[in-house]
């Protein structure tokens, strides 16, 4: 056998590559072994490459291969490589998984965007595979980086991603060659020597066990293969049993017979040694997002209490079949290596119908830690209070900051489940609720414009699905959805296609939201673009079905929306019209606040029309109502428009004293909002780009 390496820190064991992209390296206590290896890659680094030999510069990056089966430790040997050359490369080191845990190859849109989210450089939620890599090249070219590219599934999703700098430096781990990448010599992994074998068993089992009966020891080492993975396996399991010799579990082993990999046989020895709760628990895991667990999804999985489920998860650490996460919350992995063992004894001793109940419950636990989640945010909601106090305390947040963490820390897990959620191209109502909960949480912690573009994933699923079921309501939401996130990124175009796209799909629901909305919004991009004649056209269309529904609110703010069309059109004796009928409007709906706001913007519309003395008096109308609405900022700005009007009557010495009303009025509010800040600020809700369900 070669010399090899494994971690044994328990931060990364073999086959617990690391997940999401762009991530901090784990910490490494203890590294045995691959000296050999580990001289020949990074001697491979120094190496003359063929560009170099024809007399070319290299295009771009030096690609390292690390080949190795799932258990073998090639995620451990790179990450050691890694940690040996970081200081050569001052713009430091860039991780990602290209292989999801059930083995489908993670889309290169997805590996780029967190690529670049890690780099800090903003790209917009809809942008295209192809703009995306080309942006991380332009966002590498000046950089010196070392990219670790872990559980690559084939040579197109590394190409894709290569620096096209021959600064930086690629770190590839696959299973096999990645035929198709030039210059490329893979450092194929087998099992462990002897030696770090020996020492790897005796650092989970105690030293005295393996010296006592070395040739009992190296029989077992033996039976592994020298496979890191198996080696911690039996290890864990001797460690759990302190009166059992490494002799009786060689020998367990060689009953057991030759039927899968080392690994395999060792995890079933372990199985077998559990008691039938936690085996289920375990089982269950297989449907566990990501391979990522916390006690609450393995609580619902099972149907047991949360502390049950916790300590549980951590008995499973000790043995090795789960991996403890440094992460501020409770979170553990399962190997990726074995998830296919877990899945084949679910399906094998789950009937079809406790599977499907195990994945509803744990969807549904989902779906309320979410709505828990958001409605800590909600502090000045009396309903929000109230639905918060009837959810178990365990469901329960402390503070916004812990729900804030909670959702940080779960995200990669949350997203999973939500791709999960819809796997089936189904679109059920559970999975309804979980889209709508992710999207409401993210937003009211993180914002809109910070979670846009895993907001627009989101959105996409709906919308792929809605598109393959032929389901044109839920098609309309999502078409509005990802038009909304289009809008607020700049990219108005795009934003005015998808919105003419959810005007379709709602006619053909008959959903006159959808329709309203869509009309409403195609109106607003064709204003963005500056045709205003389109513009008030579709306002004009949106208004006529506000009015034949009776929907006077509505209608009161569409006759606003339509003036200022006219306005920007240069159009005064449109706008003021149509002003003069929201202000209508909104006094036939009671709504003080509007109508002071429209009769503030009447105003204006008056005053660019040249008629000064209307404007005048339309203004000090509006003072009074914004008076009445207690709009301390909507009454100094109308002061200041008055003093402007009375400057250009040729009245300075009352413009001047409307000026210094303003004054006064926004200084006492400053003042108040200092006192108000002292005592600590109320949480704003804040509004998804989700649609009304």
């Amino acid at each position: 056998m070669t010399d090899q390496a494994v971690d044994t820190g328990g931060s990364q064991l073999p086959g617990n590559e690391q997940r999401s992209a762009a991530v901090p390296a784990p910490t490494i206590s203890q590294f045995l072994g691959r000296t050999r290896e580990l001289k020949e890659l990074r001697a491979d680094i120094e190496r003359a490459g063929l560009d170099t030999l024809s007399g070319r510069k290299a295009p771009r990056a030096r690609v390292l291969l690390i080949a190795g089966r799932p258990g073998s430790g090639r995620t451990a040997l790179a990450e050691e490589l890694v940690r040996q050359v970081a200081d050569r490369y001052r713009d430091g080191v860039l991780r990602a998984r290209l292989t999801e845990p059930d083995g489908t190859p993670v889309p290169t849109e997805r590996t780029a965007r967190e690529l670049l989210a890690a780099l800090e450089v903003a790209t917009p939620p809809g942008a295209a595979e192809d703009d995306l890599t080309e942006a991380l090249r332009e966002a590498l070219a000046d950089r010196r980086v070392l990219l670790l590219l872990d559980d690559a599934a084939a040579a197109e999703q590394v190409d894709a991603l290569l620096p096209g700098t021959p600064d930086c430096l690629v770190v590839a781990v696959s299973e096999g060659p990645l035929t198709g990448i030039s210059d490329v010599r893979p450092c194929t992994l087998g099992g462990l020597d002897t030696k770090s074998a020996l020492e790897l068993l005796g650092r989970l089992t105690g030293a005295v066990r393996i010296t006592v009966d070395p040739r009992a020891a190296e029989g077992l080492v033996e039976e592994c293969a020298g496979q890191p993975l198996a080696l911690v396996l039996a290890g864990s399991w001797l460690a759990a049993r302190p009166q059992a010799a490494v002799a009786d579990l060689a020998k367990q082993l060689r009953t057991e017979g030759d039927e899968g990999p080392p690994s395999a046989r060792l995890f079933r020895l372990a199985y077998a040694g559990l008691p039938g709760t936690a085996q289920r628990i375990l089982r269950l895991l297989s449907l566990a997002p990501a391979g990522l667990v916390d006690p609450h999804t393995a609580s619902a999985l099972a149907g047991c209490s949360v502390s049950a489920a916790h300590t549980t998860l951590d008995d499973f650490a000790a043995l090795g079949l789960v991996r403890l996460l440094e992460s501020p919350l409770p979170q553990y992995e399962v190997p990726g290596s074995l998830l296919p063992l877990l899945r084949a004894l679910a399906e094998s001793r789950e009937r079809p119908g406790e599977l499907q109940l195990a994945r509803a419950r744990m969807l549904e636990r989902t779906v309320r830690l979410l709505q828990s989640c958001r409605a800590i945010t909600e502090t000045d909601s009396t309903e929000a209070r109230e639905k918060l106090l009837g959810m178990p305390r365990t469901l329960r947040f402390p503070t916004p900051r812990a729900a804030a963490d909670w959702l940080r820390v779960r995200q990669p897990a949350l997203l999973a489940a939500a791709r999960s959620a819809v796997a089936d191209g189904e679109l059920d109502t559970l999975a309804r609720r979980l889209m709508s909960q992710l999207v409401r949480a993210m937003v009211a912690h993180f914002g809109t414009q910070a979670s846009a573009s895993e907001l627009y994933g989101i959105h996409r699923l709906v919308l792929d699905v809605a598109e393959r079921r032929n389901l044109p309501r839920e098609q309309a939401a999502a078409l509005l959805n990802l038009a909304d996130l289009d809008t607020r990124t700049g990219r108005t175009t795009e934003a005015l296609a998808r919105y003419r796209a959810a005007l379709d799909a709602g006619r053909e629901a008959n959903d006159p939201y959808a329709t309203g909305r869509a009309m409403e919004s195609v109106g607003g991009a064709h204003q963005e673009l500056g045709d205003y004649d389109r513009a008030a056209d579709w306002y004009g269309r949106a208004l006529a079905q506000r009015l034949a529904r009776d929907e006077r609110v509505d209608a009161a703010r569409l006759y606003g929306r339509i003036a200022t069309a006219h306005t920007y059109a240069g159009r005064y004796g449109e706008a003021l019209r149509n002003w003069r009928s929201a202000v209508a409007g909104h006094r036939k709906n009671g709504d003080v606040a509007a109508q002071a706001r429209a009769l503030s913007e009447l105003a204006r519309v008056q005053e660019y029309a040249g008629r000064p003395e209307e404007s005048l008096r339309t203004c000090q109308e509006a003072v009074e109502w914004a008076r009445r609405a207690d709009d301390v900022r909507l009454q100094a700005a109308l002061q200041l428009r008055l003093a402007d009007t009375l400057e250009h009557l040729g009245d300075p010495a009352a413009a001047k004293l409307h000026r210094g009303a303003a004054e006064r009025m926004l200084g006492e509010e400053l003042l108040e909002s200092d006192a108000g800040a002292e005592q600590g600020p109320n949480a704003c809700e804040i509004r998804s780009a989700s649609s009304k369900d």
